[in-house]
């Protein structure tokens, strides 16, 4: 029913990105706001969001993550990011980390979920962003940010979460607390990951980045969004994300959600000197 109501994206706009020689970067999209990123010696996931309870499911019940799913789809991890606790970013991150050992990384919302479903604390890492936590040989850094209008104009489930939520929970007792972008250093390229589209310009200043995982929701809700992530964070290429619906199963063909105007976006990227490289749920790309 809902494919008859949402528009799917053209298979024009995904933009193929073989591996070479020289890559040193493998990145697998999860679709919403969910990657992958995978080198030689290190796995991070962020925002892993793959069971997508259906819409009926979400409203009226509490969202169970899909074990089985989430164990075939992302069987290595070393760390998981989150950038905020909306369940459609959360809800499947603690089972991933209880699968593979990961540490839950993100905001006080985000450990507080990690408790509420159980994770042992030598499995949590609380940041306020700013400081460098070392990932292997790699870094992460979580950039203070604020929340996209994503919702029609307006912050969608505001607040933050100081105690553990009901586990399982129900979608609206997910608060989104503390919004983190993240800068990953692999040594070799830098990549940060923008999941809702909006940020704290100070915050970005004098960050430097070669790819950036850009959300597409809400984008039309800030000014010269784009153009300004690309003149704050200087990038080689842009990855938009959060362009699907979070109920669209992820082996189906995937639907845009109603706000989103992918082809706008692509050519927003151009015009500010990028390359746009669209993935296809569960596509990789190298680098």
């Amino acid at each position: 029913m809902l494919s008859r109501l949402l528009n799917q994206p053209e298979r024009s706009w995904y933009t193929p990105v073989a591996k070479s020689a020289n890559s040193t970067l493998e990145i697998l999209y999860l679709g919403t706001a969910g990657f992958v990123l995978k080198s030689q010696n290190r796995i991070i996931a962020l925002d892993p969001y793959i069971s997508r309870p259906s819409l009926w499911q979400s409203l009226s019940q509490p969202l169970v993550p899909n074990t089985a799913l989430i164990e075939q789809l992302i069987p290595e991890a070393d760390d998981v990011l989150i950038g905020h606790a909306h369940y459609d970013h959360i809800l499947d991150a603690p089972q991933l980390c209880r699968s593979t050992g990961a540490r839950l990384i993100g905001s006080t919302a985000t450990i507080m979920v990690g408790r509420a479903a159980g994770l042992p604390e030598a499995q949590l890492v609380e940041t306020q962003g700013h400081e460098i936590i070392e990932s292997g040989s790699w870094q992460v850094r979580g950039l203070p940010s604020i929340h996209g209008k994503a919702a029609f104009g307006r912050i969608p489930l505001p607040g933050d979460m100081t105690e553990p939520p009901p586990w399982p929970p129900r979608f609206y007792q997910l608060k989104h607390g503390l919004v983190l972008n993240w800068l990953v250093d692999t040594g070799n390229l830098k990549v940060v990951h923008i999941d809702s589209a909006d940020f704290i310009e100070e915050e970005l200043a004098g960050v430097q980045a070669d790819i950036v995982c850009l959300c597409a929701i809400g984008r039309h809700y800030r000014p010269n969004y784009v153009k300004d992530v690309v003149r704050l964070l200087q990038p080689k290429w842009i990855i938009p994300c959060h362009w699907d619906s979070m109920v669209t199963p992820i082996h189906d063909t995937p639907d845009l959600l109603p706000q989103v105007d992918m082809p706008g976006m692509i050519e927003e990227i151009r015009a500010a000197g990028c390359e746009p490289v669209v993935m296809p749920i569960l596509g990789k790309a190298w680098f």
